[in-house]
């Protein structure tokens, strides 16, 4: 094994024992080998046989795969301006979701004071939940108005035409969190 995959196994054999919450002895159990032979994997200096690897892997519920590839990051930070912005007149909407998440969706929407906005209806069976963060926001849809408040939510059939108005002289923020209906296959 080279330097580069020894230290991907001790990385990896770390991480997933902390997230299992055992100590070394106990994984050592669960594996059927002697607690040396782990702190020197996690040391990244030993050289394990197929054999101590598959029954690492038994034990941590991983396929071997999984404890020789490059570690995963436990977290990925992503700025305001890489999330995907669009523009639509002075209404500014932000994906809140930097990946895409199957049936579902959250934007931010910022109303500047005074502005419109038109939503686009999203498929049959979709819900929309719209909340509001700050200011005051009107919602129209099939001939009704609701006024939200900062904390309100307004649900609805997402495949209704519906229009945001943000009747003050402040910016409105709000979420909408779209759930879309499965696509038949």
């Amino acid at each position: 094994m080279d330097d580069k995959t020894s230290s991907y196994l001790a990385l990896n054999i770390r991480r997933l024992r902390s997230a299992r919450q055992l100590s070394q002895q106990k994984l050592a159990t669960l594996a059927g080998i002697p607690r040396p032979t782990l702190a020197h994997l996690e040391s990244g200096s030993a050289n394990p046989t197929l054999s101590v690897l598959m029954r690492l892997a038994s034990a941590l519920q991983v396929m071997i795969e999984e404890l020789i590839i490059p570690p995963k990051a436990s977290a990925k930070h992503f700025s305001a301006e890489d999330l995907p912005t669009r523009q639509r007149g002075l209404v500014s909407i932000r994906k809140l979701l930097p990946d895409p998440v199957r049936g579902f969706d959250i934007e931010r929407i910022l109303i500047p004071a005074g502005e419109y906005h038109t939503g686009i209806p999203q498929t049959r069976g979709s819900r929309r939940y719209v909340i509001s963060e700050s200011g005051s926001l009107e919602l129209s849809l099939s001939g009704e108005a609701y006024s939200l408040e900062e904390g309100d939510v307004l649900v609805f059939r997402g495949d209704q035409p519906h229009t945001y108005h943000n009747p003050s002289l402040h910016p409105c923020v709000a979420h909408a969190v779209i759930t879309l209906a499965p696509i038949p296959d």
